[in-house]
């Protein structure tokens, strides 16, 4: 079915068609909540509240802008609300300044699969800022609002981030360097 017809067929609530729409991203928002979620069935459950949501909110869908996009946004701010109920407070950190001169996106260098293993290593706060900040493209201010943080908090938080990710992959190479 293509896809503005499957869109209709949603907000008309056909069975058949949720199910088609389901299984058609049911991978692509899994994707998503395994960027924000360590453990899997966290980020399945977060994956079903997310398609629960779509369906309940598809009719607000008005086809400016991208579907994906829009199924992406509801994804992400289900994660994020599982983040705040399991209370995974963030540590605000105001004084961190430095960053590395020379960074690289870590996209640029992984493949999909290796950058979920090494953001899995990250500790949620740092975690959630670099998916937001880095792969959502959100600003440090509305990262700030949506997490409930200081800009300042966001911004420590993105830099710890790229601080850990940059020695975790400094020591992967290194072992793969060794073994060779």
């Amino acid at each position: 079915m293509e896809k503005l017809s499957l869109i209709s067929a949603c907000k008309n609530n056909e069975r058949s068609a949720q199910k088609e729409l389901y299984d058609t991203y049911s991978s692509y928002i899994l994707g998503i909540c395994m960027r924000y979620l360590k453990k899997r069935d966290e980020a399945e459950d977060a994956m079903i509240q997310s398609f629960y949501r779509i369906m309940k909110k598809i009719g607000s869908y008005n086809g400016s802008g991208s579907f994906e996009g829009w199924m992406r946004r509801i994804a992400v701010n289900e994660c994020l609300m599982q983040i705040r109920k399991k209370k995974m407070l963030l540590v605000d950190i105001d004084g961190a300044t430095q960053v590395a001169n020379k960074e690289q996106s870590i996209a640029e260098i992984l493949e999909y699969k290796e950058l979920l293993e090494v953001l899995d290593e990250l500790p949620t706060g740092y975690r959630t800022v670099f998916n937001l900040y880095v792969i959502e493209g959100y600003k440090h201010r509305e990262i700030a609002e949506e997490l409930n943080i200081s800009i300042n908090t966001s911004k420590s938080q993105l830099i710890l981030a790229r601080k850990r990710l940059a020695e975790i992959l400094s020591k992967k190479k290194q072992y793969h360097q060794f073994r060779s």
